[in-house]
């Protein structure tokens, strides 16, 4: 598949809501980088009335349009309303059951391995997908001139998949964010984790996220998983492949935190903008991108919003792993 250098993806890996748009637009300030956010590019709920991150309706940024076109033009037709670069879009049910289910380690990835090699259209849509993940990250890349591009997709067994194509480079930021605090994210997504204006939450068109709480015992166990996860996945890579961070190191001192980032990449830290909101971002994924300030603050409202009580349930489900991670 690979043919020429391989493209750089810097593969941003973490739980749901722990910061990774926020290190993505970061790190987009940088010349020789560009984000698009997610490129699994799913969930963005009612496409008529989602906004890209320039403030435009997605179906009206002209970078989007352009992206669309240069996709055709590579023998792509391709919609961001449906990108299927999700290897987990046009497969089968039994498939997709398959795939729902995370990470856990090299002997039930072999297991998976075996039986996702059993269906000769798990096979094609994973070709497919492939394809389609290259031509999208070389046509943002060709349009911005950038080296590096940052997927912010999180999901420890879409990493894996990306690592199986010739044609990337892939370094790894893991990015750990405080249990607690994305615990309470889970827990009620619209109040914690969305745009700070109301009207442009739920993808920029003022959307709730109804139903999609859990209960504090619930979101622990997310956020245990996920990160478990991640630890499988980082397992079978070699030390010089992956680094990671902390968003609470990332908000207390973001300059040295990117700089340490931009290093690993092998990009000069010193081309970065100072101020990342002055630059133009056509990001997909969580609603802060929608914010406007530039200013970078550490968000610790677990403290105040989280029992006793919710604290007890946390500890229980996931105590362990985040004192482990330096929380206490």
């Amino acid at each position: 598949m690979a043919c020429g250098e391989p493209k750089k993806v810097a593969y941003l890996l973490a739980a749901s809501h722990s910061g990774s748009t926020l290190l993505a637009m970061l790190l987009n300030a940088h010349p020789d980088v560009v984000t698009v956010g997610e490129l699994k590019a799913t969930n963005l709920g009612d496409v008529t009335r989602y906004r890209c991150s320039c403030g435009k309706l997605i179906r009206e940024c002209r970078f989007w349009a352009s992206v669309s076109q240069t996709m055709v033009e590579r023998g792509i037709p391709f919609d961001i309303s449906d990108a299927r670069t999700d290897f987990r879009v046009g497969v089968s049910a039994y498939t997709r059951w398959l795939l729902r289910l995370l990470h856990r380690g090299p002997v039930l990835e072999r297991v998976r391995d075996v039986a996702l090699a059993l269906s000769p259209r798990w096979r094609s849509c994973l070709r497919r997908t492939q394809q389609r993940n290259l031509a999208l990250v070389e046509t943002v890349c060709e349009l911005t001139g950038a080296h590096v591009i940052v997927d912010s997709s999180k999901l420890a067994l879409r990493l894996k998949y990306l690592l199986q194509n010739p044609a990337f480079d892939i370094r790894v930021i893991r990015l750990i964010r405080d249990g607690r605090a994305v615990a309470l994210t889970y827990t009620d997504p619209c109040a914690f984790a969305d745009a700070r204006d109301p009207s442009l939450r739920g993808g920029g068109c003022g959307g709730s996220h109804s139903g999609e709480g859990l209960s504090l015992a619930q979101a622990a166990r997310a956020w245990r998983r996920s990160n478990e996860e991640a630890e499988n996945v980082l397992a079978t890579l070699h030390p010089s492949r992956w680094t990671s961070i902390r968003y609470e190191d990332l908000c207390a001192s973001p300059r040295d935190v990117l700089a340490g980032v931009f290093t690993f990449l092998g990009l000069d830290p010193g081309k970065a903008a100072a101020d990342f909101r002055a630059l133009e971002h056509h990001v997909l994924g969580n609603g802060m991108r929608l914010d406007s300030t530039s200013e970078v603050c550490l968000d610790e409202r677990w403290k105040s919003v989280l029992t006793e009580d919710d604290l007890q349930v946390f500890h229980a489900v996931a105590g362990d792993l985040n004192r482990r991670y330096g929380y206490v």
